[in-house]
């Protein structure tokens, strides 16, 4: 049985087949945060918490399952913890193509999207992660963001490889059950991926799909002119950040790459009751919440 408050968060992140490594700063580059905004954090109810972040990490956690074990939803206690879904497609090797699948949500009406994150004992997974340039985004994926969006390499590369699968089975999904909302999720790369997969989305869905996205430990994905569009587009877009965790640090920003707004904070947990606080942090890098950060 899973709490109801984010206190599942910190097991679901780290839960995973594996025992994912903490990535640490590369190259000796700063991975310092940047300050375009000074707004202090604001605390997140624990309403809020259940309600709008706890079912997006269940869905993420299940992303590192087989995809032979999704396709029937028979993962064990991940799957256990989302009742009655149903998948319409899953695929990956575990490596180049990290695990993903796309399903339906009965309970909330409606179709998921979630990627794996990155298995630091797969050398593939490493390489995506350790490709540090920006390249132009893709103009046929993402038909409105303009010629000097930029992402990472080998995220956009990751994405790629499934974009066309995602796309064409959200849009049977949709067509067979009716529904009108989207959730897209996943994990440090598979939160990556999920960014990129939620912006082509909205690019090539009706205006009346609504889509959501909801991603952990998010690794910054493009330029300031990305995150800009990812703030034009999906106003609703919340990337969790777990106490000193690295990787929403990486790709530092020392090489151009910015963070979207929308980060909820994981400040505190209890590790007798399992209790945890959050906080919602204004603007793209927040520069309080960065502070309080380093000085812990």
């Amino acid at each position: 049985m899973f709490s109801s408050s984010l206190v599942a968060l910190l097991p679901l992140l780290s839960f995973t087949p594996r025992t994912l490594a903490a990535p640490v700063p590369l190259f000796g580059i700063n991975l310092g945060e940047g300050s375009e905004a000074t707004g202090n954090p604001t605390p997140i109810s624990q309403s809020t918490i259940t309600d709008d972040l706890l079912r997006p990490a269940l869905f993420a956690r299940t992303a590192y399952c087989p995809s032979s074990t999704l396709t029937d939803w028979s993962c064990g206690a991940p799957c256990n913890a989302l009742p009655g879904v149903n998948v319409f497609t899953a695929g990956g090797d575990d490596g180049e193509i990290p695990f993903y699948y796309v399903a339906s949500d009965p309970q909330t009406q409606t179709i998921v999207v979630a990627h794996e994150g990155t298995d630091p004992e797969n050398f593939y997974s490493d390489l995506n992660d350790i490709k540090f340039s920006q390249v132009a985004i893709n103009a046929t994926r993402f038909p409105q963001a303009g010629s000097n969006v930029q992402v990472h390499d080998g995220f956009q590369e990751t994405q790629g490889r499934t974009a066309d699968t995602i796309l064409s089975t959200v849009q049977s999904a949709l067509a067979s059950t009716g529904y009108t909302n989207v959730l897209v999720t996943g994990h440090s790369l598979g939160a990556a991926v999920a960014s990129l997969d939620a912006a082509m989305l909205k690019m090539a869905l009706p205006s009346n799909i609504e889509i959501g996205s909801v991603v952990f430990g998010l690794p910054r994905v493009g330029n300031q002119e990305w995150a800009d569009l990812v703030g034009s587009l999906l106003p609703s877009f919340t990337h969790v950040t777990n106490q000193n965790d690295p990787v929403p640090r990486v790709p530092p920003r020392a090489l151009s790459f910015v963070q979207p707004v929308g980060e909820a904070h994981i400040t505190a947990v209890n590790n007798s009751t399992g209790d945890a606080t959050m906080e919602e942090c204004p603007g793209q890098e927040n520069e309080v919440r960065a502070f309080r950060r380093a000085v812990v």
